[in-house]
């Protein structure tokens, strides 16, 4: 699938998507063919990618918005709530990257599939493994 193809699918901008294909590429998740029927193809079967993989791929990004307003406040409220939730953050990305180690795109893949199918959608898409 080319990159304009899966743009088009998520109403993005190709140019963001070869940007992630190509941390994905550097750790050798996905490669690239070019010609008529070139695009991005997995490495490896789909069973193999954990979503831990492709996070550490695009490099470790933040998985929340929520945080510290300023990292040294004056109000002894707000470095309260911050201790508070700078745990509670931290042990909830601790939870979600160990439960991206169990989950593989195999896994993803047939979720959505079964979900295109049970809202009466056609698709085109395939779990290649």
């Amino acid at each position: 699938m080319t990159s304009e193809q899966m743009a088009a699918y998520i109403d993005g901008n190709p140019a963001f998507i070869r940007k992630l294909l190509a941390g994905l590429r550097e750790s050798q998740i996905v490669y690239a063919t070019k010609g008529h029927h070139g695009g991005w193809r997995l490495c490896r079967p789909a069973s193999d990618v954990t979503l831990h993989d492709i996070y550490i791929a695009l490099g470790s990004p933040a998985l929340f918005a929520l945080g510290n307003r300023s990292e040294n406040p004056q109000c002894l409220v707000e470095q309260g709530v911050n201790r508070v939730m700078s745990s509670t953050l931290a042990d909830a990305q601790s939870l979600i990257l160990e439960r991206f180690k169990n989950l593989t795109l195999q896994d993803v893949g047939a979720e959505f599939i079964s979900y295109f199918n049970e809202k009466g959608h056609n698709n085109d898409f395939h779990i290649n493994d």
